[in-house]
């Protein structure tokens, strides 16, 4: 890794977390008797932080109350079911090894909220981060620049020797805005086409971050 810092985004880059995702989001709408929705249709909700994800999720026309009184049951929800399914891609904890033994700083940004992303980076990936940071009081949702400053200061790390690892349209335009060379996974929420357009640099396993 040519690289002394690396970023990576959480969900659908790391961890699989759409099935709890999911079930979480169908819990909240079946509480109020409203459908399901289907697997494919969160992945396309989520990325932009779980209100975000509720807005997209619930019927077109639903009150700014109840779509509140949704997103509250689907935290309660999430938040006692977050880890059930959730799961490492392939490869990941062993890239994230190679990279801590080369002394490489590993951070992670995310837009999920600040204690769940501390509390599954922790379940998998004991010792294999420099820092964490999720939505907070302090760190806006991406692609907000915030989280990489905070993450590159604590690390004493700067945008010419770190690098963006993400799935997303949003994780790109994070990049950007932070100043950071971006690489585009494959493997996670976003298609190829379903990115604004396909990215210089991109990986289709974890050990192509290796290099």
């Amino acid at each position: 890794m040519k690289y002394g810092c690396v970023i990576f985004d959480l969900d659908g880059t790391l961890l699989n977390t759409l099935d709890d995702l999911k079930n979480a989001v169908n819990a909240a709408l079946g509480k109020r008797g409203y459908a399901p929705r289907t697997q494919e249709e969160v992945r396309l909700f989520v990325g932009n932080g779980v209100a975000k994800l509720i807005e997209r999720a619930v019927p077109e026309g639903t009150s700014a109350e109840e779509a509140a009184a949704i997103l509250a049951d689907f935290r309660a929800y999430y938040n006692a079911h977050l880890n059930v399914e959730t799961h490492p891609y392939a490869g990941i904890a062993a890239l994230l090894g190679k990279l801590r033994a080369a002394g490489v700083k590993v951070g992670v940004n995310s837009n999920k909220y600040d204690a769940a992303v501390q509390l599954l980076m922790g379940d998998h990936f004991p010792g294999l981060f420099d820092m964490a940071v999720g939505e907070s009081v302090s760190v806006p949702k991406k692609p907000s620049p915030i989280g990489v400053e905070t993450l590159l200061k604590a690390l004493g790390a700067d945008a010419e020797s770190a690098v963006y690892v993400g799935d997303s349209g949003v994780d790109e335009q994070t990049a950007k805005n932070a100043g950071l060379p971006f690489i585009w996974v494959s493997w996670g929420f976003r298609k190829a086409e379903e990115m604004p357009e396909l990215p210089e640099h991109y990986a289709k396993d974890a050990a192509q971050l290796e290099g």
